[in-house]
């Protein structure tokens, strides 16, 4: 499959490149709308599409800004969808339950949507309008348009959001979101996956994760809506420290350190021996929790966020414990870097499925 997008670069699209690559699909072609936008390489990448996906939007600035900005983005990519010398057999457009509201931005999307799907009717493309509401999801950028983002963030570095303004939220996790662009979802899927909730009860349970998680516990994860929200969390986490510290208790018998508190759910845990020199891993996971543990011997644990180049290494060594998680979407894997054998302890927080093993190759 040919997929074509507008978008590629920002928290969206970055979720929806990150769906496809789980599913062994090819490359996504980006191209640039704005002021970067460039016809050719733009038609060079919608021609023979199956699909292209129209995500990139401004919903930041001026109420002029945010008007011109997506009706600017929506007539580059009409324009193309109507140059390219083959056209895309699908349409896909990221729009917003904020159409019909009456804001800026709602009036905004509705007019992109008007002037995309017309596009779609010339050249005879299949037209899917995906009206979207509250995102969130690992990596989202604080204080821009995510307050779930921001209260992460802040909760993560031990700081106390307030609540300037409490109301309704209807929250749909980003992975949700991509797989209703990609085709997996219907657009009409889109709300029933999402979750009501109000700005205070969504910090009441942030504030919750972050107690637990500031003393390395796991909380009550009651439903896949906080388990995404819990991953969430621990994108913003991992950015605020790489290592979990463990209190090992010491006497005339040895020593004793307690690993991990799970306060409810499913759980697995495992050790494994590593000889000198090999390396394990090697995959990411897209909603499932993994804590790893040294308890005796050297290693190198080390984990790249997909599609980056930057590799965080942490130098383990069981005679000092600490523990590390590995966040959804990083690739991550351990090496054996002493002489003797290493002996290493898994949680994940669920039972492990051969249907269903959330586990993709990818080396970091």
């Amino acid at each position: 499959m040919k997929l074509a997008m507008t978008g590629a670069g920002g928290f969206l699209g970055w979720h929806t490149r990150a769906l496809l690559h789980s599913l062994g699909e090819p490359v996504v072609h980006p191209f640039a709308v704005g002021d970067r936008f460039d016809a050719r390489l733009a038609e060079e990448a919608v021609s023979g599409s199956d699909r292209l996906v129209l995500i990139a939007g401004v919903n930041r600035g001026t109420d002029d800004e945010v008007h011109a900005g997506n009706v600017l983005f929506a007539e580059q990519a009409a324009r193309v969808v109507r140059a390219a010398e083959v056209a895309p057999a699908s349409i896909v457009f990221a729009n917003s339950t904020q159409v019909g509201n009456g804001s800026t931005y709602g009036v905004a999307k509705e007019a992109a949507a008007r002037i995309i799907r017309d596009a779609a009717v010339d050249v005879g493309a299949r037209f899917v309008d995906v009206h979207l509401p509250n995102l969130f999801g690992e990596h989202g950028r604080p204080f821009y348009n995510a307050v779930t983002a921001t209260f992460c963030h802040l909760l993560s570095r031990g700081e106390t959001p307030s609540v300037d303004v409490d109301r309704e939220l209807s929250l749909l996790h980003a992975q949700h979101a991509a797989e209703a662009l990609v085709g997996i979802d219907g657009a009409e899927d889109v709300l029933a996956r999402a979750t009501t909730t109000t700005v205070s009860k969504l910090l009441a349970t942030l504030s919750r994760f972050a107690s637990a998680y500031s003393k390395g516990d796991v909380p009550v994860l009651a439903s896949d809506f906080e388990r995404d929200l819990f991953n969430t969390y621990r994108s913003f986490a991992f950015e605020a420290s790489h290592v979990i510290p463990l209190t090992q208790n010491t006497d005339a018998r040895g020593s004793f350190t307690e690993v991990i508190r799970s306060h409810g759910g499913s759980g697995q845990t495992s050790f494994s021996t590593t000889a000198p020199g090999v390396t394990r891993g090697q995959h990411y996971h897209r909603r499932k929790m993994e804590r790893f543990t040294v308890v005796a011997g050297t290693a190198e644990i080390r984990l790249r966020r997909l599609f980056s180049d930057e590799v965080v290494t942490v130098t383990v060594d069981g005679t000092a414990p600490c523990s590390v998680d590995m966040p959804t979407f990083w690739a991550h894997s351990i090496t054996n870097t002493g002489d003797d054998l290493l002996f290493t302890m898994f949680w994940s927080n669920e039972i492990f499925d051969p249907e269903a093993p959330d586990t993709i190759p990818e080396i970091v």
